[in-house]
């Protein structure tokens, strides 16, 4: 999952707090993460992930099904922007779903998808324009949404029904039964169940759930977050978790892949085995990146009832080209987003304070020591202070933290 996906969930759980309207579908369609949110009472939403293994002919229905829905997206996506350009009318989500009514009509190979699934479809588009018009609302740069080319629909969702579990299948209507891997039994009410393609070709049942978690015990400790590049992050006690550096780490193997795959011939059968590869080193990257941010997540909400990170804005501290690959693989936004997520399930606190000066303010005296990057030691001539800059900012966020909780 990309680092842009992790800063808009990050600012829809701060909207969330703010009391603004969320729903599930705003988040995300593409749930690689086990997200969890607070919808109303003491009810929870939370997404389930688990691995299929469709048969040669289930995957041909399946790729058959994508095609049609990319078919349904294009058209509808075509029709609102026909609509505005010779009527100055826009087409509302009710209009085209009552279309889509008579293009099973024209087009019977519609009939061969769940009619739920076609309808999500269209509200995928109307999606997309209410976050267009939000984007030349708020004064940012739109995106126009676009047409999908081949191969670039990789997702289907069957809203309410179209589908039933046993133990070790899971029935899609108009697919069959497709084996599913059900590592961790689901907990709570189903709501809607999404059939991801990923990149190399592997397919997954994500379902987004309600449940009510059970109550534990609030914990009374507290610690603040430095997060980092040296050190992934440094605890206000002075514990640092070490930098795994994932990317970093299969940087040679990817280069040598995309090498492979630039030599190739585009359209043989060599090139497509070829970005198999290179696509199998992303997915084994991001894998372990999540894998690693699920862990030291779940370490730090068993350990403390509280915990504070800076409100980072890692979109501009990524125009530092001399950083920026290192930030990126350090995915900040990612263990941030996932550390709320579980901190909301088991009734713990995840605070965002404002990082100005943590790093150059002084946790006894508070006073300013300049410092750069190179110098790795706060030692503050006011007081004589001297520890880890990385504790220090660590110390400073926590206070900053429960300052803000009154």
């Amino acid at each position: 999952m990309s680092e842009c996906l992790y800063a808009k969930l990050a600012n829809l759980r701060r909207k969330q707090a703010e009391g603004s309207s969320l729903q599930w579908g705003d988040e995300c369609r593409q749930p690689t993460l086990l997200i969890t949110y607070r919808l109303y009472n003491n009810i929870m939403r939370k997404a389930y992930r688990y691995r299929l293994y469709p048969s040669k002919s289930q995957v041909t229905l399946l790729e058959q099904t994508l095609e049609i829905c990319r078919w349904v997206y294009n058209d509808t996506l075509a029709l609102r922007k026909d609509t505005w350009e010779q009527e100055q009318r826009s087409i509302s989500l009710y209009e085209t779903n009552k279309i889509l009514t008579q293009w099973k009509k024209d087009r019977p190979e519609l009939k061969r998808v769940h009619s739920q699934v076609l309808q999500n479809v269209q509200m995928r588009v109307d999606l997309a324009y209410k976050a267009y018009f939000q984007r030349v609302k708020a004064g940012e740069k739109p995106g126009y949404p676009r047409f999908k080319g081949k191969g670039r629909y990789d997702s289907i969702t069957y809203k309410q029904s179209g589908f039933k579990l046993d133990e070790v299948h899971l029935c899609l209507s108009k697919i069959g039964d497709l084996r599913v891997v059900f590592h961790r039994p689901i907990k709570g009410t189903i709501k809607t169940l999404t059939i991801q393609r990923s990149s190399t070709e592997k397919w997954y049942a994500s379902f987004s759930v309600d449940y009510e978690p059970s109550s534990a015990p609030q914990k009374v400790a507290v610690t603040g977050v430095d997060v980092g590049l040296e050190s992934f992050a440094t605890l206000s006690d002075g514990s640092k978790i070490e930098n795994p550096r994932f990317f970093r780490t299969d940087e040679k193997s990817l280069a040598k892949a995309q090498r492979r795959l630039s030599k190739a011939e585009k359209g043989t059968p060599e090139r497509k085995k070829a970005r198999k590869i290179v696509a199998h080193v992303h997915e084994r990257i991001a894998n372990r990146r999540l894998n690693f941010a699920h862990q030291t997540s779940r370490q730090l909400v068993n350990q403390f009832g509280t915990i504070v990170f800076e409100d980072l804005n890692i979109k501009n501290m990524q125009k530092n080209h001399h950083l920026a690959k290192s930030i990126a693989d350090a995915s900040w936004n990612m263990f941030i987003t996932i550390s709320q997520s579980k901190a909301e399930e088991v009734g713990s606190r995840v605070i965002l304070v404002n990082p100005k000066n943590t790093s150059q303010q002084c946790s006894k005296c508070g006073m300013i020591v300049a410092k750069t990057l190179s110098d790795r030691v706060h030692s503050c001539p006011h007081c004589g202070l001297v520890m880890d800059r990385d504790q220090n900012a660590a110390i400073n966020i926590m206070r900053l933290g429960l300052q803000s909780q009154g």
